[in-house]
């Protein structure tokens, strides 16, 4: 008990350094806080250093969710390495039944009356909310009353190619090519395949998502949200074409692209918190096949599969390509289904060198992710959907050399994670 002692001390040192030194903003103090003295500890602790404390616990006396448990998550668990499950059944309830003799609950009523906590039992049957503090600790509550461990797969993929795709262009509202159908009837056969009969199926408001659902001959449902990313003064142009028009702003987004807003659009970082229904959805649904774009792939692989925010816009989602991923015990399992439908391939690596620095060298204009001169001059919302025809135009900002007197020779941005 003594050896546990410092090591929880330690840890909570290591806590202090994370959020004091290292800009962390939460940290979790995961560890066998059962007593009401090891918790004391922790509101000392969080008391001389003025942080706020949540308190998560989880309670369940049901037999055969413990069993079920057990057989899922422990058995993948570090704690087990190599071992039988006969061996980690009973090496667990061993386990349970020391706790029982030191464990104290926490009391809403009582003791812990004035802290801030929520209780689960029984994995999500119910829950008990007691004193929230702020927005953050609204959210932990919002996400902890979402997941589930039910096992269940979520199938991603693209919608089938669009006309827009061969011809390089991003966003618009393009119709499916002709390869881009047979890739809608291919997504029907893999369905009947693999027999996924109880199979939800979710798709954007977009043309060429709406018509590779159509195929499927099954009932699906429209999500706005799950649009692709909005790229404003940028919609149905090529790469090409924005270098040579509004090069500045091809150059920033090579320089950050999750914190880079188009002019008039979103970026990477507007559409994680965009997407953040959709994510809460799948947590609780059982199968779904969600039929999506590039961008929004991206983000919710980048949430299942645990991938930094620097590596997220990177991400390869090829056209006509099925990703099933199976949440499991300290990770999530990825298969992937090529349908044998060629298609063009619309990604692109990330770059090499940075063409702003070399463009505008130092003093250098950082673009924070909010108004200034380097977003545009003219803010108002435009249509999102136009033809090639009769687009919409925003001027393109002021070059470095223009802002020179009105704000400081170096802006710092630093962006506020969480």
């Amino acid at each position: 008990m003594k050896i546990r002692k410092q090591c929880a001390l330690v840890a909570l040192q290591d806590v202090k350094a994370y959020l004091n030194e290292e800009g962390g903003q939460i940290a979790v103090f995961d560890a066998t806080n059962t007593t009401r003295e090891r918790r004391d500890l922790i509101l000392c602790f969080v008391k001389e250093n003025a942080y706020k404390v949540f308190f998560v616990e989880s309670v369940c006396d049901d037999p055969e969710v413990i069993a079920e448990n057990i057989l899922e998550v422990k058995v993948s668990s570090p704690d087990y390495p190599e071992a039988h499950r006969e061996r980690v059944m009973d090496d667990f309830l061993k386990r349970i039944e020391c706790y029982k003799v030191t464990y104290q609950p926490l009391d809403p009523d009582g003791y812990d009356k004035d802290l801030s906590f929520i209780k689960v039992m029984n994995v999500g049957r119910q829950f008990l909310v007691n004193r929230i503090q702020d927005y953050i600790q609204s959210k932990i509550v919002y996400y902890l009353m979402n997941i589930h461990v039910h096992s269940h797969s979520i199938y991603l993929c693209r919608h089938g190619e669009s006309d827009h795709n061969i011809q390089g262009r991003i966003g618009g509202d393009s119709e499916l090519s002709s390869r881009g159908k047979q890739f809608a009837h291919a997504l029907r056969d893999f369905i009947e395949e693999h027999k996924l009969s109880d199979l939800k199926v979710w798709t954007s408001q977009l043309r060429r998502a709406i018509q590779t659902a159509e195929e499927l001959g099954v009932p699906y449902e429209q999500w706005k949200i799950l649009n692709e990313i909005d790229a404003g003064v940028c919609e149905e142009m090529t790469y090409e074409m924005i270098q040579n028009t509004f090069p500045e702003e091809f150059a920033l987004r090579d320089q950050d692209k999750y914190h880079y807003r188009y002019p008039g659009g979103e970026s990477y970082q507007d559409l994680v918190q965009r997407l953040e229904p959709v994510i809460m959805e799948l947590e609780r649904q059982g199968n779904v096949l969600v039929i999506c774009h590039q961008a929004v792939m991206r983000c919710l692989l980048a949430y299942f599969l645990d991938k930094s925010a620097d590596d997220l816009p990177y991400l390869k989602c090829p056209l006509h390509t099925v990703l099933k991923l199976t949440p499991v015990a300290y990770g999530c399992k990825v298969e992937m289904f090529y349908l044998n439908v060629e298609a063009v391939n619309t990604h692109r690596d990330r770059p090499l060198h940075n063409y702003f620095l070399l463009t505008y060298p130092a003093p250098m204009l950082l673009r924070r992710n909010s108004y200034t001169p380097l977003s545009s001059h003219d803010q108002v919302k435009r249509p999102r959907l136009y033809s090639a025809g009769n687009r919409p135009w925003l001027p393109l900002a002021p070059a470095p050399s223009a802002l020179e007197g009105i704000f400081p020779k170096r802006t710092l941005y630093i962006p506020f994670l969480t």
